[in-house]
C-alpha cells in the first residue's frame, strides 16, 4: 500500500484494520490453542472498540471508494456503530457460556469479527456486486457459529437448516441482482438511480429483479413469509450465538434493505411500496399470534424478533426521510432490549444444567427480584409500554406511517402490539404471580450483570435523554435523501 493509495481508501477505514485484526487474532490463536480463548476474546472486545473509534473519528461528508462500490455516510456510520455494539455484547455474553458448556475454541470470538467485517461491508454497499460480498462473508460466517457446538445434534440441525435455507436466499438475492443488472444496465445504486430519474413505472423485467432482490433480503431479516429458519435456528443453536443472530445481523441486514430500495430505487418507490407493505403486515401479525403458545424461550424470542422486523419494515414503507429516521430510532432500542433479555436467558440455570423453558421462570421475583425486574422492563419494552424505551420505537415508526398516509398499516402495527402484549405480560405475570417448582440456581455474576445494568438502565431511562439518540439517527437518516 502506497502512500499516494491511503487517502483515497480512507473511507473503508474501519472494514480494513477488522479484516487484518481478524486474521491476526485468528493466527494467535492457532499458535497458543484453545486455552487463548478467553484471552482472544477479551482481545477481539478490544479490536471492536477500535473499529467503534475509526468510524465515528470519519468526516461527516459522504465519500466512496473501489469505484465508487463502496460509501462511508451518515447512515452507514450511525448503522455500524448499532453492529459493533451489538458484537462486542455478543462476545461478553458468550465468555461464561463457552467455558460452562465446554465450547472452548478461540474461532467463535473470531468468526464474530469476520461476520462484523462482512456486516459493515453490507451497510456501506453502494453496489449490487459489493452487497453480495458483504452479505457472503456474514452469511458463511454465521453458517459456522450456528453448529458450533459439535456435539449438539440441534446445533448440528440448526446450522444446516441455515445453511440450505441460506443458500436458497443468496439464489434468489442473486438472479434478482442478475435480472436488475439487465434491464438497468449496471450494478451502481447511483448508476440505477440515474436510470431511472424521470419518473413513470418501472419495466417488468425491472420489477421482477426487485421483487426477487427483496425476497433475499428479506429472508435475512426474517420477514415473513421468508422467516420459516428462524424458530429453529434460534432454538438449536447455542443460546450467545442465538443472542448474536438477534441483534447484529439484524441490524446489519434491516440497513442493508433500506439501502438497496432507497439508494437506487427511490425514484419508483410505488413499484416496490406494496411488497414491503404485505411481508411488514404479515410479519407483525405472525410474530403476534404464533409467539402465543411457545414455550421455549429462545422460541418466543425468535417470533418476537420476527414481530419486531415488521414493525420496523414499517419506516421502510413510508420510504420518507422520517420513515428512515423511525428505523435507526428501532434499531437502537431493539439492540438494547435483546442484549437484556438474553444476558438473563443466559443466566437461567437449574442445578448444573441450562433451562429454557418460559415455565422455568416461575417464582424468579421471589428468588432473583433484580433479575426479575429488569427482565419484566425488557417485556414491557418489548410490549411497547410506555414510558419505556419501547414506546419511542414504536411511536416514531407510526408517526412516519401515519405522515406517509399508511393508515392501514399503522393500525395493523398497533393491533399487533396488543396482541404480541399478551405473551410478553404472561413472562411478568409467571415471575410475580406463580410458584417455581424448581427455583433457578444463584445467576452468574460479573460480565451478564453487567450487560443487564447497562442495557435495563438504557431501557428505562431512555425517556430522561433521548435527544442525543434522535438527533444522530435524524443527521444519519438525512445522508440518504441528498
Amino acid at each position: 500500500m502506497t502512500a499516494s493509495t491511503m487517502p483515497v481508501l480512507a473511507p473503508a477505514y474501519p472494514e480494513i484494520w477488522l479484516a487484518l485484526a481478524s486474521m491476526a487474532l485468528l493466527i494467535f490463536g492457532v499458535f497458543r490453542g484453545d486455552g487463548s480463548t478467553r484471552l482472544v476474546a477479551w482481545l477481539a472486545i478490544v479490536v471492536l472498540a477500535i473499529t467503534v473509534l475509526l468510524v465515528v473519528l470519519q468526516p461527516d461528508a459522504t465519500e466512496t471508494t473501489f469505484g465508487g462500490m463502496f460509501i462511508a455516510d451518515g447512515f452507514g456510520r450511525f448503522a455500524k456503530i448499532l453492529i459493533l455494539l451489538g458484537s462486542a455484547f455478543s462476545i461478553v455474553l458468550s465468555l461464561g457460556y463457552i467455558r460452562y458448556e465446554r465450547m472452548e475454541r478461540f474461532e467463535y470470538p473470531v468468526l464474530i469479527l469476520l461476520a462484523s467485517t462482512g456486516m459493515l461491508m453490507m451497510v456501506s454497499a453502494n453496489d449490487l456486486i459489493a452487497l453480495y460480498l458483504g452479505l457472503e462473508l456474514q452469511s458463511l460466517s454465521l453458517y459456522v457459529m450456528a453448529a458450533f457446538k459439535r456435539d449438539s445434534g440441534r446445533a448440528t440441525e440448526a446450522g444446516l437448516k441455515y445453511f440450505v435455507l441460506g443458500a436458497l436466499s443468496s439464489g434468489m438475492l442473486l438472479y434478482g441482482c442478475s435480472m436488475i443488472y439487465g434491464f438497468a444496465g449496471s450494478t451502481s445504486f447511483p448508476l440505477i438511480a440515474q436510470a431511472l430519474t424521470g419518473g413513470g413505472s418501472a419495466s417488468i423485467g425491472l420489477v421482477v429483479g426487485i421483487v426477487f432482490l427483496c425476497a433475499g433480503l428479506a429472508f435475512k431479516v426474517s420477514a415473513v413469509p421468508f422467516h420459516m429458519w428462524t424458530p429453529d435456528v434460534y432454538e438449536g443453536s447455542p443460546t450467545p450465538v442465538t443472542a448474536f443472530f438477534a441483534v447484529a445481523p439484524k441490524v446489519a441486514a434491516m440497513a442493508l434493505f433500506v439501502r438497496a430500495l432507497l439508494s437506487p430505487f427511490g425514484e419508483i418507490a410505488h413499484d416496490w411500496q406494496q411488497i414491503v407493505i404485505v411481508i411488514s403486515a404479515l410479519s407483525m401479525l405472525l410474530g403476534a399470534f404464533a409467539a402465543i403458545a411457545q414455550s421455549n424461550i429462545k422460541r418466543l424470542m425468535a417470533y418476537s424478533s420476527i414481530g419486531h422486523v415488521g414493525y420496523a419494515l414499517i419506516g421502510l414503507a413510508a420510504g420518507t426521510e422520517e420513515g428512515v429516521r423511525g428505523i435507526l430510532i428501532y434499531l437502537a432500542i431493539y439492540l438494547a432490549m435483546n442484549v437484556g433479555t438474553f444476558a438473563i436467558i443466559l443466566s437461567m440455570r437449574q442445578k448444573d444444567r441450562m433451562v429454557e423453558g418460559v415455565q422455568d421462570l416461575a417464582g424468579l421475583a421471589k428468588t432473583h427480584p433484580g433479575m426479575a425486574l429488569l427482565l419484566a422492563a425488557f417485556m414491557f419494552s418489548l410490549a411497547g409500554v410506555p414510558p419505556l424505551a419501547g414506546f419511542f420505537g414504536k411511536f416514531y415508526i407510526f408517526m412516519a406511517a401515519i405522515n406517509a398516509q399508511l393508515y392501514v398499516l399503522a393500525v395493523l402495527g398497533v393491533l399487533s402490539s396488543v396482541v404480541g402484549a399478551y405473551y410478553y405480560l404472561r413472562v411478568v405475570k409467571l415471575m410475580y404471580f406463580d410458584e417455581a417448582a424448581e427455583p433457578l440456581a444463584k445467576p452468574v455474576r460479573g460480565e451478564l450483570g453487567a450487560v443487564m445494568t447497562v442495557t435495563g438502565l438504557f431501557t428505562i431511562l431512555f425517556f430522561v435523554m433521548p435527544g442525543p439518540l434522535l438527533a444522530a439517527a435524524q443527521t444519519a437518516a438525512k445522508s440518504l435523501f441528498p
